[in-house]
């Protein structure tokens, strides 16, 4: 992906030639960065550490970053052979070396988020509620050398402009998400004063990418790549899968499951009930994870009544969240239960009853406390379980904030993956 090429052995790569694109792949025209990734073989960095840009003669110094909890949300082959260091004490340790190769700004990209316990929405994307208290990147933030001038995060799907302080205290800096899946893009300038170096001012906005705007013209080039990577993806979208009886519908039933997300929450709890998979007991999913029905009548691919193609399938999971096992309390688990109605600390801002695995069950009322059994045995508060949900929800995604604190978390396969298996 860095340097271009084909793919050894996976033949959908280098597709270049049925699309309009060159061939082979010529690869990224930015720099990959990973300060705090290491090939424990070698101990070297997996990608460079940081980049260093040059404007009107003022260098501008990158730190790039993943994500030091990766190894809990992909499958251990994934990483095997890397070590993931603490975000924060990486980042402190080259600023020097910035420095010393003239850098008067530093600038961090981090894939590391936060959460805002607002609903996500045009009116809040330049918000900052909570000021990200609780979330990991502001435990980082608060920990960085004043020499930052500005931190760009992700991972938790939020879109935020906050302004959070460093290791000194008094020090604010801008940090910025952008939502997900291009929907939202940060606009940044930052003002330097080119003879001194200083930073004079940052200024952050964030803005939405409207798609129903019919002034806005596709780009010709890139719309005919698109349409024909469709094309080509047809016959992957199109294979048969499974078969089903009747409609699996979305739609909240009168507890506020619904029978696709039941079946979802099915699926992630077989890929994850081998003990080598993490050996959970029970799985959530969330409503808003679930984007569509699996209809019963065939669709256009003509693939039949009551077939399920796998294209179908990743309509309802269009995301490529991963799957995240963890160890629960039953009190903690009382607590997720709880996490899903308005008026709760969490200020969910509106009901998200989860889906779940079979063999779990519960009963409820607003004014008594909840029952709850796993394969009808009642759940001990004090007792450890294994719980599987996907990595939006493990981060505190939909405002389920007692998911992050999960220990002994094992990641796993896609969401999709499991469904469709």
């Amino acid at each position: 992906m860095q340097r271009g090429g084909c793919h050894p052995t996976d033949v959908n790569s280098c597709q270049g030639a049925s699309v309009g694109t060159p061939v082979p792949f010529e690869g990224a025209d930015f720099k990959f960065l990973a300060a705090n990734v290491v090939e424990t073989a070698t101990g070297k960095t997996l990608f460079p550490s940081f980049t260093i840009k040059e404007y009107d003669d003022v260098k501008v110094g990158y730190i790039g970053l993943t994500l030091k909890e990766t190894p809990t949300i992909v499958t251990p082959t994934g990483v095997a052979g890397l070590e993931f260091k603490d975000e924060a004490a990486t980042i402190n340790a080259l600023i020097p070396q910035l420095y010393r190769r003239g850098a008067k700004a530093i600038v961090v990209l981090i894939h590391q988020g936060g959460t805002i316990p607002v609903a996500q929405a045009v009116s809040t994307i330049n918000t900052c509620d909570g000021n990200l208290d609780g979330s990991p990147i502001k435990t980082i933030v608060n920990q960085l050398s004043d020499s930052v001038d500005l931190v760009i995060s992700g991972h938790t799907y939020q879109a935020y402009n906050c302004m959070i302080a460093t290791k000194n205290g008094a020090h604010l800096i801008p940090v910025t998400s952008a939502n997900s899946q291009g929907r939202v893009f940060t606009e940044i300038d930052m003002v330097i004063n080119a003879i001194s170096g200083r930073i004079q001012s940052v200024n952050a906005i964030n803005k939405v990418v409207d798609r129903t705007n019919t002034a806005i013209i596709p780009d010709v080039g890139i719309k005919q790549i698109v349409d024909n990577y469709k094309t080509l993806v047809q016959p992957i979208a199109n294979r048969i899968i499974g078969s089903i009886t009747a409609i699996l519908s979305r739609t909240a039933n009168a507890t506020g499951e619904s029978a696709m997300g039941d079946v979802i929450a099915d699926a992630q709890l077989a890929a994850t009930k081998d003990p080598a998979f993490g050996g959970a007991v029970v799985a959530f999913m969330n409503p808003g994870g679930v984007r569509a029905d699996l209809t019963f009548l065939s669709s256009s691919a003509g693939e039949g009544d009551g077939n399920v193609t796998f294209g179908e399938a990743f309509t309802v999971q269009p995301f490529g969240n991963s799957l995240v096992t963890m160890t629960l309390t039953g009190t903690q688990i009382e607590t997720l239960l709880e996490q899903q109605f308005q008026g709760c600390p969490n200020n969910q801002p509106f009901n998200r009853i989860l889906s779940t695995s079979e063999g779990f069950s519960y009963e409820w009322a607003l004014s008594s406390p909840a029952s709850i059994k796993i394969n009808d045995v009642a759940v001990d508060p004090t007792a450890n379980y294994r719980v599987t949900v996907n990595s939006f929800m493990a981060d505190g995604g939909d405002n389920f904030l007692v998911l992050p604190q999960g220990i002994n978390r094992l990641g796993g396969a896609q969401d999709i993956d499991a469904l469709a298996d």
